[in-house]
């Protein structure tokens, strides 16, 4: 898909973010010398405005509206599936946001159109949605993917997609913990939505058959990062033949740093290491040889040096650096934020969680357009918690997760949901509307308030 320059200046604006963020990385580096400051008070339950059921506790000031719950009928008549991961902003018209959110279900049928579906059997894809960031109104909802599988997390692109990405290497008629699946063809691709009309449903194979969790890409030259979400992960990154025509190829590399063979522990925050990259020569090759591990891309730049890392999860581009965490990675094993300059080749790691209290299993991130960091918690705790990462080294929960529906309130839902998963954190691009998206039982949030206030 080509873009007018004009419209490739705001996308490239919406992905990055501006100069007040070029000192974060630094700030950051002291967070552990100078000790953590970790603030979670003046967090109350608030009222949602589409609602009235108060479902998320926030800061004052704040307020938010939900909309596309599971079950919700969205405006082309389809069922909102369940598994709200992954999200984007992709495109702007006026005051008209659009945004592109993955569902995470291996499933059994496609639950849209066979025009958008590539695998009649598979049940997971991708939901469009749109909201006006001046009056503060969702618009609507539609199918835009359909036919995958394991949706996770992608990223936007700065030509105006969503890169959707497969959490899976699972294969025709294959069972996976104990549940056998119809699968009519191979998964384990990053699929192209666009903001309006058809989606091609072709996988971009040329970027890797793996455990894919999310992506993100340098609006300078078009190069992608991707994360690998298993215990033993790569850090990817593919150099596309032609920035914005990812059909026709490119070259796909995995990270190696200088005398650092596994970096999932043995680092300390403000730590920075010299980078370099390995070819994969097979990007397609799903397992070892010799083996059915699922590993056949980590393995082939095992072989020639590259570094391992933890379960690679949010990646997201900003501020001139490469922003991922490692969900499990650390000493306490509770979670890693990394960044990667291109500009200089080199990795830091920016945050390590000390304990459960401050921070369990960082998983999606998105950067603000003022600098600072969000990032999605998914951790076996409830309820689960939205954290600030700010621009001065302050790690603050900005939300909490209070969905606790009684009979009636939202049609079959029924239950305590608070330990549902934060996904898809995303900032409209004038930087007023946090969008994010509650995993279990399903649903989207568009939240505003003084975020200035909290450093992001």
């Amino acid at each position: 898909m080509r873009t007018s320059s004009s419209r490739r200046q705001f996308l490239k604006t919406a992905i990055t973010a501006p100069a007040a963020g070029t000192v974060f990385s630094r700030f950051l580096s002291t967070v552990e010398a100078k000790g953590l400051e970790k603030n979670d008070s003046g967090l109350n339950p608030v009222r949602d405005d589409a609602t009235g059921l108060p479902l998320l506790k926030l800061p004052e000031g704040f307020r938010y509206q939900s909309f596309g719950w599971v079950g919700d009928v969205m405006s082309d008549g389809v069922i909102t599936p369940e598994g709200h991961d992954g999200m984007g902003v992709i495109s702007q018209t006026g005051d008209v946001v659009t945004l592109c959110r993955n569902h995470e279900i291996k499933g059994s049928k496609s639950f849209g159109p066979a025009e958008l579906t590539f695998d009649p059997k598979a049940g997971g894809g991708c939901a469009n949605l749109q909201f006006n960031v001046k009056s503060g109104k969702w618009l609507r909802s539609w199918t835009s993917l359909a036919g995958t599988v394991q949706n996770c997390a992608g990223g936007p692109t700065p030509w105006g997609t969503w890169l959707s990405c497969e959490e899976t290497v699972i294969g025709p008629k294959e069972s996976f913990r104990d549940i056998q699946y119809e699968h009519e063809k191979h998964h384990g691709w990053v699929f192209e939505v666009p903001a309006e009309g058809k989606a091609s449903v072709e996988p971009l194979q040329a970027l890797g058959r793996f455990v894919h969790e999310a992506l993100a890409i340098d609006p300078a030259d078009g190069t992608i990062y991707e994360t690998e979400d298993r215990d033993t992960a790569g850090f990817y990154r593919f150099l596309p033949n032609e920035p914005e025509v990812l059909t026709k190829g490119g070259r796909l590399q995995m990270i190696k740093i200088k005398g650092k063979d596994d970096l999932r522990t043995g680092a300390r925050s403000g730590m920075r290491y010299e980078a370099e990259w390995v070819d994969i020569e097979d990007p397609q090759r799903r397992n070892t040889p010799g083996k059915e591990d699922g590993l056949g891309v980590y393995s082939q730049g095992k072989a020639k040096g590259a570094t391992t890392f933890g379960r690679l999860e949010g990646c997201w581009f900003g501020d001139g650096v490469v922003y991922f965490n490692c969900t499990n990675g650390g000493e306490a094993g509770l979670g890693q934020v990394w960044s990667y300059s291109p500009q200089d080749h080199t990795l830091e790691l920016v945050f390590q969680s000390p304990s459960h209290e401050i921070l369990d299993s960082p998983d999606n991130l998105t950067v603000s357009p003022r600098g600072g960091l969000i990032l999605c918690e998914d951790a076996d705790l409830k309820p689960l918690r939205l954290h600030a990462l700010s621009r001065k080294g302050e790690l603050k929960t900005v939300a909490v997760n209070n969905i606790q529906l009684k009979p009636g309130q939202r049609g079959s839902l029924e239950g305590n949901f608070s330990g549902g998963e934060w996904a898809g954190a995303c900032f409209s691009p004038d930087g007023e509307w946090l969008f994010v998206n509650i995993h279990d039982p399903g649903a989207t949030f568009a939240i505003t308030g003084p975020w200035d206030e909290l450093g992001v």
